[in-house]
């Protein structure tokens, strides 16, 4: 049986990896980190699909390099801003996305940090490893509390709506803005409220971004938004990194206009906006949401029934593509 010739360009966790060692002749880029953008286009070169990441941009050019055999292009990740979906398409090209499964882990980091960043957990564990603490006191750390304080949801997607669930066990009011507002027994079983952006930003104590990466939302906090945060309010990002301006979180953060801030994703990621990593008010991952071993292997099939599908002419399981029809 003919096998279809597929680059990788991150190694997966094994199971997505077996399934298509099974079905493919395989293209690995064996490094764990980003393939630079002209070894990809080399190793794209006649290949019938590609199974890449967000950290892969998937253009004109890249599809050029590939040829007119491929066939599908599909992402381990939710998001899917670093492909040329448009282009895709009009190549009769599958794109596949991971939505649903790393819900519940992305909403548990966010968690984690909110309660990281406004407890001290970080410089807390800093200052006993190294053997600066020297007994408890009234003013040592003292953060936020939960118990009656307002989180803003911006995003109310599922991991929105997987955070706004976890708020009500800290007995937290949940308000939200989205593009297109809940209806209402979708509300009432969070339970939330609708605001609009101006006011959540004023009244939120915790403000927590899960929207997606567009036009609308590149930006969507920056100087004057931050400007609306209450001093004692704390910003977090598990979404994607350029919703939020960061030279202007800096300059919040330095000069203690809000408390604090937790971020997993960033604009420039991987790199660090100058100044970040100075401050003591910000907790900062590498982009670990969906980084738990259940939520990775199951991303990895997902992203492996995509491609196999979408190179048998199939429509993937997770089409992105709007009409996508099988050319089967």
């Amino acid at each position: 049986m003919k096998k279809w010739k597929a680059l990788v360009t991150r190694r997966p966790p094994d199971k997505g990896m077996a399934m298509l060692a099974d079905e493919c002749d395989l293209v690995l880029w064996a490094e764990d980190l980003p393939i630079p953008r002209q070894t990809l286009l080399e190793m794209a070169e006649g290949v019938d699909g590609i199974a890449c990441l967000l950290t892969d941009p998937m253009d004109k050019e890249v599809m050029d390099a590939a040829g007119p055999g491929l066939k599908c292009i599909s992402t381990m990740a939710v998001g899917y801003d670093n492909i040329d979906v448009a282009e895709a398409t009009r190549r009769g090209v599958a794109v596949g996305h991971t939505p649903g499964v790393l819900t519940e882990a992305t909403a548990d980091l966010t968690w984690a940090l909110i309660l990281a960043v406004a407890r001290g957990i970080v410089p807390g564990d800093a200052m006993t490893r190294a053997g600066k603490f020297r007994g408890w006191s009234p003013t040592l750390l003292v953060g936020g509390d939960f118990k009656d304080k307002t989180i803003g949801v911006i995003g109310m997607g599922r991991i929105g709506r997987a955070v706004a669930r976890r708020a009500i066990g800290f007995g937290m009011k949940v308000i939200y803005h989205n593009r297109r507002r809940l209806a209402p027994e979708e509300e009432s079983a969070i339970p939330a409220a609708y605001s609009g952006l101006e006011d959540l930003i004023k009244n939120s104590d915790y403000l927590t971004l899960h929207c997606p990466l567009n036009h609308e939302s590149r930006h969507m906090i920056g100087e004057e938004q931050l400007a609306l945060m209450k001093p004692a309010a704390y910003l977090i990002n598990a979404a994607r990194g350029p919703v939020v301006d960061e030279a202007a979180l800096v300059r919040a953060l330095r000069e203690k206009r809000i408390a604090g801030a937790g971020f997993d994703v960033y604009e420039l990621e991987p790199e660090l906006t100058p100044g970040l990593v100075d401050l003591d008010n910000v907790v900062l991952l590498p982009h670990l949401g969906s980084a738990s071993i259940e939520t990775r292997d199951t991303m990895s099939q997902m992203a492996a029934q995509n491609l196999l599908a979408g190179m048998r002419g199939e429509v993937p399981p997770w089409c992105v593509n709007p009409g996508f029809k099988s050319r089967s």
